[in-house]
Parts: C-alpha cells; structure tokens; sequence
C-alpha cells in the first residue's frame, strides 16, 4: 500500500507529539530549583521510554482493543504486542502511544524537588494501564462515555477530540493526587522561583510547537484541519492576555512566567474543543482559560497542597474549562446538537460534566491506590537533607550545570 497524504500528516503530527514530552522536560526543568533539573528532566525522558513499551505490549490494546470485563476496558490479550493489529493500523496505534506518553509526563510537575526516582519508574506503568488506558478507551475506543457506552447512551456522547478530559483532566486529578500524597516541600512557604526561565520559555514555545499534532492530528478533512489550527493559535494568544490581565489585577507585573503558564492553559484548554468551535469562541475560552488558571494557581497556597510546577491549576483547572466549555459553545453538527448558546439545549452539557465526573472520581481513587501501593514497596519522598542539598546529586550523581572558576 502507498503512503497516501493522510497518513503522512499522521506520521508527521505523531513526531510533534513526541516532541512535547521532552519539551514538557525543558519547561519543567526550567521551573525547578537548579539543583533538581536533571532529575525533573528524566521524569519526562523516562515517561515517554517506559511508556513506549507499555503501549506496544498492551496499552494500546486496553485502550482501544476489543471490550473486556463488561465492556469497561479493551482485551489486553488480543492484541498483546500488537500482533494482531494490521500494518495500517500500526500508525494509529503509534500516534495514540504519543498522547500516553505526555499524559503520564504531565503528572511528575506536582512533585518536583521531592520525589525519589525508583517509585517514579513504578508509578508511569502502573498509571498508564490502570488509569489513562481505561479513561482513552472510555472516551475514543468505543467505551462507557462513547455514543454506544451505556453513560454515552444515557447522559449524550462527551466530545473530548484531542483529551481534555482523557488527557489533561486525567494528569490534573493524579498529579493533585500525588502532591497530596508526598506533602510539601521543605521549603514551599518561601514560594521558590523557576531557576532560568529561558528554559522555560523554550519548553513552553516547543509546546506549543508540537500541539498542531497534538490538535490536529486525527483531522479528516482539511476544512477540519484549518478550523483546528487557528483555533490551536488564537486560543493560546488570547490566554496569555486572561493571564497577564489576573496578574495586573493582583498588582503584580507580567512575568515569562505567567505568560508561558498563560499559553500552555490556552492550549490545554482548546484540547478537546478544537474541532467543535470557531475562532471567535477559540479567543474567549483562551481568555478564560488564562484568566482562570492564573486564579487557581494561587490556590495551593491557600489551601496547602504543594504542587510544585502548577499541573493542578493549568491542566486540571484549564481541562475542566474547555471541556465545559463545549457544552455551551459546541457547533452544530450532524453527530451533535450543539452547543446551549447555539440551540442545542443542556444535553451536550450534561455530557460534558458526566465525563469530567466519571474521570475525575476514577483517576483520583485508583492514583491514589497505586501511589499507596508503590509507598509500600519503595518511599516516595527523598530525605529531608537531600531534599534541601537537592536531589541531583543523590538520585543521579549528575548535575544540570558544571560552573567551573579559574
């Protein structure tokens, strides 16, 4: 069989998608302490690794195999290795493993500067078989939150077209899971500042780089196609304004940091919408978006959860926004509806809020499981002296930066 135009765009998305883990590597590591950015670095390297074999092994097949156990996951049996996957479905298999990947990396953000690596390398098999693989098969493999899945039958089919709730609700909740979990940093009072924001604002450029693939990926037409990559542009720009607007609203000036977390939150939050709204709706739900993650992120030190790199209040908050957001702004379609504001009335809400709800409650209970488990076997939090001296060092013998006088 040729290569036709279609899968060559898959081919080329699925390599943009791949490239936003270790990107999510350098926006991360920038955001550290300077004494824990090789350590923040190999939790996305070392996602993406461990998630690329889960993902041929069974996890794709979990996600998108055959309905098993009264139809809540796909068979991890039938197509173990991908053996029985033809060789035109191994691109999309492929493509899928991309969104994994970055799924699992987003959650290591919550607990930088604190965390050991060896429960690290437990967690990313565990979460993706047990928590992203069910939640993609749920929403994009024929599962419970489907048009055929007895939720989708009952409350309306969600529209999640690129992951907002399968991805970045998914991450948001476990990795609000695990900062719970590990507790706060010795120094999180102090509210610590990115060590070289170059590097973030590097990261969060690749990020943004790579979400075109990430976004327009699974498009089938190039009416489609065009739709999803101006929204992909406007709704990130217009985030960065919601976000330098809350900023100045606080008294406070515009920082790279705000813009950078400003332009990933109008990014997640136009994940799942990206093909259901126009350009115009793509700008107000950025400024939303922006607007209401530079809110959220100040919540944690009210409320005394230490998510170190913010996932919580851009993910989570951003991916419960854009998912919602569809309810009210979702165009008509022959599938759907529409939207409330388009006469489409409450029921693509109604979808909309039971898929966030059935994620939500899911990824939390079974995070916390896993993270329970793994602190049985092997200690999640590095000790309190390595912590403060910083956990390069210890846990890699290896450091971010070799200053070296004369």
């Amino acid at each position: 069989m040729e290569l036709d135009v279609a899968s060559l765009w898959i081919l080329i998305a699925a390599a943009l998608v791949l490239l936003m883990t270790p990107a999510l590597g350098l926006f991360y590591g920038g955001m550290t302490r300077a004494t824990g950015v090789v350590n923040m670095m190999l939790m996305s390297f070392s996602a993406a690794a461990i998630t690329a074999i889960v993902w041929v092994l069974w996890g794709y097949s979990v996600s998108a195999g055959e309905p098993a156990i009264a139809g809540i996951i796909g068979n991890p049996i039938s197509d173990f290795a991908l053996h029985a996957t033809p060789e035109s479905g191994l691109l999309a298999a492929g493509f899928a493993g991309t969104f994994a990947m970055i799924s699992v990396a987003i959650i290591s953000g919550a607990i930088a500067d604190r965390s050991r690596f060896a429960p690290w390398l437990m967690f990313v098999p565990l979460w993706v078989t047990l928590v992203y693989a069910p939640v993609a098969f749920w929403v994009w493999g024929g599962g419970m939150l489907s048009a055929d899945g007895f939720l989708g039958k009952i409350f309306g089919e969600a529209i999640d077209f690129a992951g907002g709730a399968v991805v970045h609700t998914n991450a948001g909740v476990a990795a609000l899971v695990l900062a719970l979990k590990l507790g706060q940093r010795h120094n999180f009072h102090d509210r610590p500042q990115p060590h070289n924001t170059p590097l973030v604002m590097l990261g969060a450029g690749l990020l943004w780089f790579g979400w075109f693939g990430f976004n327009a990926g699974a498009a089938t037409t190039i009416e489609q196609a065009g739709l999803i990559w101006v929204n992909t542009l406007a709704a990130p720009g217009a985030a960065v304004l919601g976000w330098i607007m809350v900023e100045k609203m606080r008294g406070a000036r515009p920082s790279s940091l705000g813009v950078a977390s400003g332009l990933v939150s109008g990014l997640v939050a136009i994940t799942p919408s990206c093909a259901d709204i126009a350009p115009w709706a793509a700008m107000l739900l950025g400024v939303l978006a922006g607007a209401g993650s530079a809110w959220a992120v100040n919540l944690k030190w009210k409320l005394g959860y230490d998510d170190s790199l913010d996932v919580v209040g851009v993910h989570l908050v951003s991916g419960i926004i854009g998912t919602l957001f569809l309810g009210f702004f979702a165009m008509p379609t022959a599938e759907s509806a529409g939207g409330l504001f388009y006469g489409g009335g409450t029921g693509q809400l109604v979808a909309q809020f039971m898929a966030l709800l059935v994620v939500i409650v899911f990824s939390a209970a079974m995070t916390w499981v896993i993270a329970t488990v793994i602190e049985k076997i092997s200690p999640w939090r590095v000790p309190a002296e390595i912590e403060i001296a910083g956990i390069d060092a210890t846990e890699h013998n290896e450091s971010g930066y070799q200053l070296m006088t004369k």
